[in-house]
């Protein structure tokens, strides 16, 4: 995986170079905070969605879970830590080495 997609949080902090670190070259950041934020598409390069559930609303996070849907995007909701990032990481990592 190279490419990721993360929805939600104002700012990442360390989590953007802990992603780096775990092996992707694009981190897209996507803080969720404005209205016109549920318009925008997934890109078509983004390997994998993240969507941090405690910075984000219902609405947004339900047109970007259909949005990867449609893409057939694999997407994951985690919570703004990185032990439930690293987690869920480490689950999309054996799905894809299972396919």
């Amino acid at each position: 995986m190279s490419s990721l997609l993360v929805v939600g949080a104002d700012h990442l902090g360390n989590i953007t170079d802990k992603l780096i670190n775990s092996g992707f070259k694009e981190i897209i950041h996507l803080d969720g905070r404005k209205v016109n934020m549920v318009k925008r598409d997934i890109p078509e390069h983004i390997d994998l969605v993240l969507v941090m559930t405690d910075y984000v609303n219902h609405n947004l996070a339900k047109v970007i879970k259909q949005k990867a849907k449609n893409q057939e995007k694999p997407i994951y909701f985690v919570k703004r830590s990185w032990s439930s990032i690293h987690l869920v990481l480490q689950k999309a990592k054996v799905t894809k080495q299972a396919n």
